[in-house]
Parts: C-alpha cells; structure tokens; sequence
C-alpha cells in the first residue's frame, strides 16, 4: 500500500513539475485550473500523511513557513561581472570595430533584451535547484535560495541531471507593479520608485511568502565556466538553457554586421513600452564562447559584451547658483545647484556640469532653465539649456580662474578639458584625499567625517593621512563637539584599521586609476606593499583585468620620493602592509553590535543604503522585515506598515533626529 502511495506521490511531483515548466516557461496550459487544483491537493494529502517523504523538489516546498533572520554570504562558481555601456549608436560602433580588431575577423553578434530586474546566479547539483544567490560584489552574493524557490519560473528540478551555476536576471511585471502601488496607495504608503526597485525589495524580504505574493518571474541567459560545459556559442548556451527546462527571453537575434545590431535595437525599441516587463537596453555579446574567453575582462566588465542603454528620462529645471569644489587630483568640478525637480523616481537639486568646455558649449547661465536626465539612471547630468525659455535676467558664468580653497592660480594640462590646482599643500585637496583614505571601502574608519578632518587640517594635528596614527586621545578631545565617550571610539577605531588586509590601504593611497577592485587583484597576486613597490608594468599587467594605464600609474607612484615617504610613516606607525583578506575596524563596545535594525519611511539626513552602511559598520544586522527578533525600528516620514507592525509587538521605536544623535554619540558625523 505505501509503496503504491509513494509511487503516485512521485507520479504527481513529476506531473506537476511538467505542468509548471509548461505554464512559466513555454507558456502553455496542458491542463486547466481546476484539474491543476486537484492534484496538487492530492500532493498535500499524501505529503500529511506521510511528512518524511517531503524532498525539497516537491510543488509544496515552493513556499516555506521558516523566517530567514538576514541572509548569509556565498561565493559565485565564476565572477558576475556587470558591463560597459554604451549611450548612443557611436559607442556601439566603436566597440564593434574595437573587438572585431582584436579577432581580427567579422564577428557574430548575439543580441538580447536588457532586463530592468535583479541579477542572480542558480545552482543545481545533479539537476537538483540548491542555491540561489544576487550579484553581490560580483564575487560574493547573498544567499536568497528560499525566496528564489518561491519564483514557479524556476524550476526546483531540471530536466537533466546537471550540475551547473546560471546567472540571469529576475524581474517584477508590469502589470503586478501597478497591482501593487494601487494598493499601497489605498493602505496610504509611499508607491514603490519602479519595477526594478519592486523586484530587489522583494528578494531581501525575510518572509518567503511575502516574496511569493509580488508573483515575480525570471529570464536566465547565462552560465558560469560555460566553456567547461563543451557549449560553442552564445546560440547555443540559450537553446541547453531551455532543454533544461528554465526560461529564455525569446527576443534575441544573431547579428553579423554592425547594421544588423542597429536594426535591432531599432525594431526593440519601437515595442519596448509594449512589452510586459521592462527593459533599461540591449546587451551585445560576441556570440561564440572561445572568442569570449580570449578577449577576456577588464577590471569590472567582460571585453566582449557591452550594454546599450536606451535614452533616459528627461526632467526640466532653473540653475540656481553653480559650485566649484576641489577634488583629491586638484581637478576643478562644477555642480549645478537646482530648483528641486522628480526625476526616475528621485528628487534632483544638484547636477554634474562636468568641466570649463561642458558649461561654454551650452552657454549655461544662472537662472536657465535646463534638461536634466541620469547618466546610466544613476548620475544626474545638465543635458542641455533651454534657450527659447530665457525670459528672466539671466546672469553669465564666471569660470574661477584661482582655486576656491587655496586661491593658488589654476591651471590647465594640456590635452585635458580640466582645470587644476597644482598646489600639493592645498587645503581642499588633502581634506579630499584624508576622506577618501578613511572611507568604508578604503580603511574604514568608523565616525572620521569630514567635519572633523577639516578640524584635525585647521587645527595642524594632521597634515596627511600616516598623521592619523599618531594622534593621541588627548588630541582628539581638542576637537570641537568631541567627548570624552567620541574620543576614545575614534581613536580605538583609528588603531583597529591599522591590521586592515593590504587591499584597503592600497585603494586608500588615492592612486589614480586604481579602484578597489583592482587594488584587491594586486594585493592578492603580490602579497605585500614592498613586492608591489618594486614590480614593473609589465608584471602588473599580467594580472586578468589590469591594463596598462593602471599599471603606469601604480608604478609612478612608488617612484616618487613623496610615496615613499609616505609609506615608511605609515609603517613606523605600525599600519600593516600585507594582504590577509577583509578585517572588521568593529568597536566590540559599540552599542549597536549585534542589534537586528530595520529601517522604514524616508529619511533625509542619508539615502537608505548610506544609513544601512553606517549601521552595519558598527555592528548591527540591518533586515527588511519587522520580526519578533528585531531590536529597533528607525522611522522616517511616511513611516508605513512597518511602524504599526513594530508598535503591535511593543519593539523599540525611534525618529530619524535620534537615529542622527545616536550616531554622533558613536563618533559618526552627518555630514
């Protein structure tokens, strides 16, 4: 009898599993609602009966009851690496005739739909769905597996026993977005920014079938070390994806000429509001797999794809006043000052100018009324100046011709559009680079702000970044606002980043062209800052990812007197000078170590992710979701369903202006 139970138990999985692929992914109904209904709950009377026959590819484990407490850290088979992009059709033609030149042959093209979603990777073992995870830092993702599971799109078995990682992108319909702020709006709370934003939200709630009910779908278009899977081409990889039974998008197109590539973004564009999910572009990859790997990487993107971003949304403003501020390179940068203005789901007062030639080619004048878009949808950027709505005085730019900070006369190297303050004792510039040494990503020095290293320059306590390890606490107490309590976290955070791994100080040093990404790849290959001191291009270039002009300026920055210098303060201090990995600058006595913390409403003193960034440096767990294990609430305006849920289980409340006072209290200024 049980034996037969069993076997229709796995009759039915097996049915239902064939049902679902049909439905998300072929989208066909073999069977109606009803019958659907039936067997499932034949499912779940043959599972009650018998619990210890439950697998984790059964139709009923889609949806669990267990709440995730924040989600833990896994490694990507191979690294996801975002792409370059491509803002116009001449971008897109030099990358064509760029890649092909390096080939040295005509080259296919696979075209395909850029998804606005979330990237994700899916690993299966021998065809089982074990693990899903996001993007991450491209190396290390966050394990999102229970919520993933919850997507009927991905299936919890593929057809074949494989064992494979795929990387595609999961996305929010259209049509559930609008679902969804119709009823945030009837419930009172702020409506979702957009479908992309929906879509991540979704994936980092704690409650799986919280997830479920956003009805999210997928495309996979990917597979890590697909060369190891005898796969030739980008064709190909689509169609062994559909075999296995996950879903494709099924607009995508071989091109062979760069007119081809053109037609179809044309053709894509035209029905792109049309579709039901959004896309941001076009992804353009070198369609056969070996070529792929040949041309390789660079630091942050794959050679041999690009991304064409469709034009962005347009908002009009008035320029208020233009500010110059000073950078750590001595370049000059202008910013529009704005009459606030909605734009892609942000408020916008403040816009880059770029440089001196960007401002004289559209005769920008204060009072103008201007376009406004972003840059990749993140950046935004002065696109153009309204000339036929000049109707108010308007008055002309005065183009600085001395540096605002240090009143040194500017200047300009030849070949470059940028004006620059050569004068190396500059105020402005060493504010600039101090805070770039102790920011999050260099050495992390927790409750060291501007404010106050602008007081450590003016007070002469700091004239450069190995100054910071020879502060004493009693120095710190001369600053301004700085108690007993701030002192001495500062300080203990100060000598906590002097065991930080090689890495940090590398990308802290502000040399220019290396960012963190590349200061890592370094530090990993050479081991310590006297290797790296004494390598030449040639052996830096040896690293994937690491070009020439990353490896000239490393190299010309050990050669000068002043680096050396510099390092040798910096070592004396006791600053290690090796690669150990990642290490915490924690303060075990913060008051906010260990402490789950959920942020809801908007807060104006730090965008969301600034504030969850703070948080954790300190030690707390930042969640999504409102828990009898959450700690603390932090409420800005509009505070929603998350504030009445936090009040019903008496978990401790607090506003944006305290959230502000607990962090000075722990040495973080506001800037």
């Amino acid at each position: 009898m049980d034996k037969d139970l069993r076997e229709r138990l796995d009759e039915i999985k097996n049915q239902l599993n064939e049902y679902a692929y049909h439905y998300y992914v072929l989208d066909q109904s073999l069977i109606s609602d009803q019958e659907y209904d039936m067997l499932y709950h034949e499912l779940e009377t043959i599972e009650k009966l018998h619990p210890e026959w439950i697998t984790i590819d059964s139709p009923s484990q889609r949806i669990g009851d267990q709440l995730l407490e924040g989600f833990s850290k896994v490694s990507h088979a191979e690294a996801m690496y975002s792409l370059s992009n491509a803002f116009n059709k001449e971008d897109i033609a030099g990358f064509i005739k760029r890649v092909q030149s390096i080939v040295g042959q005509d080259l296919e093209w696979m075209c395909e739909c850029k998804i606005d979603g979330l990237a994700i990777a899916l690993t299966y073992e021998d065809g089982q769905f074990v693990r899903g995870a996001t993007r991450g830092d491209g190396n290390i993702g966050e394990d999102i597996t229970n919520n993933l599971r919850t997507i009927p799109a991905i299936p919890l078995r593929l057809r074949e026993e494989v064992s494979a990682e795929f990387r595609g992108e999961a996305y929010m319909p259209k049509d559930i977005f609008l679902q969804i702020n119709e009823q945030r709006d009837e419930m009172g709370l702020v409506p979702l920014a957009n479908p992309r934003n929906a879509a991540a939200g979704a994936l980092r709630q704690i409650d799986p079938k919280k997830v479920a009910e956003r009805k999210l779908n997928v495309f996979m278009y990917g597979l890590a070390n697909s060369g190891k899977h005898q796969i030739a081409s980008q064709a190909e990889l689509f169609q062994r994806i559909e075999e296995l039974g996950l879903r494709t998008n099924p607009l995508r197109e071989i091109c062979r000429t760069l007119d081809e590539v053109l037609n179809y973004i044309d053709k894509i564009s035209e029905i792109r509001h049309d579709l039901v999910y959004e896309i941001d572009g076009i992804v353009i990859k070198v369609n056969d797999i070996k070529q792929q790997q040949d041309l390789g990487y660079t630091v942050k993107a794959p050679r041999w794809a690009i991304a064409y971003k469709f034009p962005a949304e347009l908002a009009e403003t008035r320029i208020l006043d233009v500010e110059w501020t000073v950078g750590r390179t001595g370049v000059i940068t202008p910013t529009a000052k704005m009459v606030p203005v909605q734009l892609a789901g942000t408020v916008v007062q403040r816009a880059s100018l770029h440089n001196v030639d960007f401002i004289e080619n559209l005769d920008l004048r204060i009072n103008d009324i201007v376009s406004l878009h972003k840059a990749g949808d993140i950046i935004p950027e002065v696109t153009a100046v309204m000339i036929d709505q000049r109707r108010e005085p308007t008055e002309k730019l005065s183009i600085p011709k001395k540096c605002p900070a240090c009143h040194t006369d500017l200047e300009r190297i030849e070949g470059e559009v940028a004006i620059r303050c050569i004068n190396p004792n500059c105020p402005a510039q060493r504010l600039a680079q101090i805070s770039h040494f102790v920011s999050r990503q260099a050495m992390n020095i927790v409750g060291l702000g501007e404010r106050i290293i602008h007081q450590m320059l003016e007070n002469q306590l700091i004239q450069d970044i190995a100054d910071l390890y020879y502060l004493t606490k009693e120095d710190l107490l001369t600053l301004d606002k700085i108690k007993e309590k701030s002192a001495n976290n500062l300080y203990l955070a100060i000598q906590a980043s002097k065991s930080n791994s090689l890495e940090r100080l590398l990308f802290g040093l502000g040399i220019r062209h290396v960012g963190a990404k590349a200061a890592r790849l370094i530090a990993q290959k050479f081991g310590t800052i006297e290797a790296i001191s004494r390598i030449s291009p040639e052996e830096i270039s040896d690293i994937d990812g690491i070009g020439p002009m990353i490896s000239k300026s490393l190299v010309q920055y050990f050669n000068q007197a002043d680096s050396q210098q510099l390092i040798d303060k910096l070592k004396r201090a006791g600053v290690q000078m090796s690669f150990h990995g990642q290490s915490s600058s924690i303060d075990p006595s913060s008051e906010w170590l260990g402490k789950t913390v959920v942020l809801t409403g908007t807060l104006s003193h730090y965008t969301r992710t600034e504030a969850k960034e703070i948080l954790e440096s300190l030690g707390a767990s930042v969640t999504n979701s409102v828990s009898s294990k959450t700690d603390l609430l932090i409420a800005g305006e509009q505070a929603g369903s998350k504030l009445v849920k936090a009040e019903s289980l008496k978990i401790k409340i607090i506003d944006e202006a305290t959230f502000v006072q607990k962090l000075a209290e722990s040495g973080v200024e506001n800037e």
